[in-house]
């Protein structure tokens, strides 16, 4: 691989043309073709079980049995692979693999975003999961706090809300109260956007109010990311413009963030920057999105379709220069928007 060369300040704005409508790279499809061959290794490395992070040497999986909150990521990219071979062989692959996302649908947890949205988003059969993880979340919608909470599915306090709360729980609940999903959002930038610096995790108590959580820090890089990809999906609601100004706040002038902006020699994290790139796409901002997909391709991703340099958990030392299935996903969507294999929202 290439040095990365991911520093500065991204170029100026083209006239925010629609994504996949004008000539992709020359880069781009053999990118998506090599992190789309790597989900087909991946898969017969894991069989049943879901993809979680992987050794940059080895490029072996540590997987969960479950999917925990990111086993939406791995049915995304195989519903990715499937549209992109056309195979019935990688289709029922991408259909067996959302079916077993099942048990998550009454979960406690707004990462019930996270795993049904991009699970499903872009399934050609989602098995009736959407909507049925959409009604959950609406029934667990707190309308004094105008939010679905994170929720006690991974042992934290249940009013909480967390910036990785809301991608994907928009749209999903937007599929069963627009208002709600504009409230939720409308919650979590108030709260995230409200604080100097922002914050990205908050604990409600009754009679006391919203105080903010030290983890994770206001330094986290998918902090940002995660919001600005909130943000986009909010343009499909009425009104979902209603958060203007914001763009310049959750973007750096690194292509590939640290993973902690107190640490700018630490590492970076890749997963942030694939996220951003789809997040700036839906937004209307290709070349800014086509410079952070440069610097991830030609920097960080192997020949062997390896997306490395992800970052999961600095302050816990976990996983942090490693593969990480939601950059897999990320990089290869914003890829195959770039290329025209699909839409932002399809």
């Amino acid at each position: 691989m290439r040095e990365p060369t991911d520093e500065g300040t991204p170029p100026p704005e083209d006239l925010r043309a629609s994504p996949g409508t004008d000539t992709a790279p020359p880069w781009a499809a053999p990118a998506l073709a090599r992190v789309l061959d790597r989900a087909a290794v991946t898969g017969v490395e894991v069989g049943e079980r879901f993809p979680l992070y992987a050794d940059p040497d080895t490029g072996t999986w540590r997987t969960t049995a479950r999917g925990s909150w990111t086993g939406g990521f791995w049915a995304g990219l195989l519903w990715l692979r499937a549209r992109y071979t056309g195979d019935t062989g990688d289709r029922a692959a991408a259909r067996a693999c959302t079916a077993r996302l099942a048990d998550w649908a009454e979960a406690d947890t707004a990462a019930r975003g996270l795993i049904f949205w991009y699970g499903t988003v872009l399934a050609d059969d989602d098995l009736g999961l959407r909507g049925r993880a959409a009604r959950a979340c609406l029934d667990g919608f707190v309308p004094e706090l105008g939010l679905v909470p994170w929720g006690s599915a991974f042992g934290e306090p249940r009013l909480t809300a967390r910036v990785d709360g809301a991608p994907g729980m928009v749209p999903l609940l937007a599929t069963a109260d627009p208002e709600a999903a504009r409230s939720h959002l409308r919650r979590h930038v108030d709260l995230c956007l409200g604080a100097r610096p922002p914050r990205w995790s908050w604990r409600h108590e009754p009679g006391a109010g919203w105080s903010a959580h030290a983890d994770p820090s206001p330094g986290w890089s998918r902090g940002p990311a995660w919001l600005l990809l909130a943000l986009a999906e909010a343009r499909s609601l009425s009104d979902g413009d209603e958060f203007p100004g914001h763009l310049d706040r959750l973007l750096t002038n690194h292509l590939v963030p640290p993973a902690d902006s107190v640490r700018p020699d630490g590492p970076r994290d890749t997963s942030a920057a694939a996220i951003t790139a789809l997040a700036l796409l839906g937004l209307g901002h290709r070349d800014r999105a086509v410079a952070v997909l440069e610097a991830l391709v030609e920097g960080h991703l192997t020949a062997d379709g390896r997306l490395l340099d992800g970052c999961y958990d600095l302050a816990a030392g976990t996983a942090v220069r490693h593969e990480l299935i939601w950059g897999d996903f990320f990089l290869a969507y914003a890829l195959a928007v770039l290329t025209g294999l699909t839409a932002v929202d399809p």
